[in-house]
């Protein structure tokens, strides 16, 4: 398909041509059912146009194509780079979205992450769990369920005050006002973003794979990350111990994801394949080779191992034929085989280049550190085989960014022959360091990261996986100590009701951020006069405004 960059009027959801369109077309079948009494054509062209996701499905769609028209973009434009931050509930996404567009105008270029870090971490029936897909794999789509129920309900609730704006400006005789919210209705942009989300490493076969793949596009997932280690080995890829699983394994759950896709009609649907293999030493199988050089040849090519003669061969031995010798893979006590040291950058290439050769639409690489020319030496050898390669990175919290960076300064200034002798280059994180010339110029590196990588490594979208999960411990953290020391009540009004005041936080008024006014506006749609609602006069949440 040929998809085209969008501006935000394209980016309207999609439904009647206009407001008044809608009125229209409501009134055309109301007038063919004569005994739905007290049904209004505008009560019903309201609803409708607050609800026209209908489906998960809908949505996979929808942002399907807004994800393809982004790589199309960002292809003729590395500027055009997009973002996300990772979010652990529908309401923690509702409200990034909503300050997205309160600071931006528009959610052009802005996604949601959903990490299989966070849902083990905070979402699964067991309690905390590690990053290992040990929590329920139904928690998965539930989640990404919950995500699109909150946007969809800001949706809701943001035209549900232009309506109630456009019935004020009617009561006014304002004719001017009331065309500029139909204007801002028939313009209005959805909250509703692409959502890339973690299937860990497929929780099991490819079969397994394919069916939970399928739970998370009838959800409204448009994007699945998956990455190449084994499923009941799998780590966190900034924890040890990663094993990765040959080529063909890999393969078969792409191609299961991808038949999920076909197989409910998301055909523009995205695959973002993760390779561990820059920091995952071992492999629990040999792959399958057929004949010199293909994809298993060279997948145990890394595989480090001793010759094996007559008089070294030990019971149970496994023995592969390299280069005309006999070759013995050395394997652990866990039953596991080791790759050779050094090996992890070549495995990276292979494995990105294979994978978009086999149904990938993005590449990630999981790697140590934040490394802009590290990421880009890699990519510039895939782009050597697949040109338009590109990469969903992670700014993870599991990088200590503030350290990385003073030391990329700082090597490079004594490379440069710069005196350095006021750092101590194992101290760097110290408070002292802040306002030094060092301390400046690194976080001038980590505050241009994103847009340099993007420029540099084929980096198309930058996510951060778990920065909500760090978010409400430090802020539940400041109000805890302020809230139960001398700051008392204090400390919630000063620094949580105040700001939120100040800085135009919707919630300031949670009742309506909960649907309340949407609710007594359905009310008045049901029962019309004899609506009780909540939102009179003497309703507290009048004190916000």
């Amino acid at each position: 398909m040929n998809y085209q960059p969008r501006g935000i009027s394209d980016r309207t959801i999609q439904g009647p041509a206009s407001y008044l369109s809608a009125i229209e077309a409501a009134e055309a079948l109301l007038k063919t059912k004569p005994t739905w009494n007290g049904v209004t054509a505008e009560a019903v062209a309201r609803m409708r146009l607050q609800n026209r996701f209908k489906t998960g499905l809908d949505i996979a769609r929808y942002t399907a194509a807004v994800m393809r028209a982004d790589m199309v973009a960002y292809d003729a434009d590395p500027t055009k780079y997009t973002q996300s931050l990772g979010c652990w509930h529908g309401f923690i996404a509702q409200q990034k979205l909503i300050s997205v567009k309160k600071h931006f105008g528009t959610t052009d270029r802005r996604y949601l992450y959903l990490s299989g870090w966070m849902i083990a971490a905070l979402r699964s029936e067991f309690g905390p769990l590690p990053d290992q897909s040990m929590h329920e794999k139904t928690s998965v789509p539930a989640l990404i369920e919950e995500l699109y129920t909150f946007l969809r309900q800001a949706d809701s609730r943001e035209l549900n005050d232009i309506f109630r704006a456009l019935d004020a400006a009617r009561k006014e005789g304002d004719k001017a006002k009331e065309k500029a919210l139909i204007e801002k209705i028939d313009n209005f942009q959805t909250h509703v973003v692409p959502v890339i989300a973690d299937i860990d490493a497929g929780f099991g076969n490819a079969e397994a794979t394919y069916l939970l793949a399928k739970k998370m596009i009838e959800a409204g997932a448009c994007a699945l990350q998956i990455e190449n280690q084994v499923s009941d080995e799998k780590q966190c890829g900034h924890q040890d111990g990663k094993v990765t699983v040959p080529h063909e394994v890999f393969l078969a759950k792409i191609r299961a994801c991808r038949h999920a896709f076909l197989e409910l009609g998301v055909e523009d649907g995205i695959i973002v394949t993760r390779t561990d293999s820059l920091g995952a030493g071992l492999t629990q199988q040999i792959a399958v080779s057929h004949k010199p050089g293909d994809l298993g040849d060279q997948y145990n090519s890394f595989l480090d191992c001793e010759e094996v003669t007559a008089a070294n061969a030990r019971n149970g031995d496994v023995i592969i034929n390299r280069n005309g010798k006999m070759m013995r893979p050395k394997r652990l006590a866990s039953n596991l085989y080791q790759f050779r040291p050094g090996t992890g950058e070549d495995r990276c290439v292979l494995d990105c280049i294979t994978s978009l050769q086999n149904g990938a639409d993005l590449l990630w690489i999981e790697t140590e550190k934040p490394h802009i020319e590290q990421i880009a030496k890699m990519v510039d050898r895939i782009r050597e085989v697949v040109p338009n390669a590109k990469l969903a990175y992670n700014n993870s919290p599991s990088f200590n960014w503030t350290l990385n960076f003073r030391w990329q300064v700082y090597d490079a200034m004594k490379e440069a022959g710069k005196d350095v002798s006021k750092y101590n280059r194992a101290e760097l994180m110290k408070p002292e360091y802040d306002d030094t010339p060092l301390a400046i110029e690194a976080d001038e590196r980590i505050r241009t990261f994103q847009a340099d990588s993007a420029k540099r490594a084929g980096i198309f979208h930058h996510l951060i996986t778990l920065p909500t999960y760090h978010t409400a411990a430090l802020s539940t953290d400041n109000l805890a100590r302020e809230y139960f020391g001398e700051e008392g009540m204090l400390g919630y009004v000063k620094n949580v009701q105040r700001q939120e005041i100040r800085q135009g936080i919707a919630c300031v008024k949670h009742q309506n951020m909960a649907g309340s006014d949407i609710g007594d506006d359905h009310k008045e749609y049901f029962a019309g006069e004899a609506a009780l609602k909540a939102g009179g006069a003497h309703n507290t949440m009048n004190q916000f405004g």
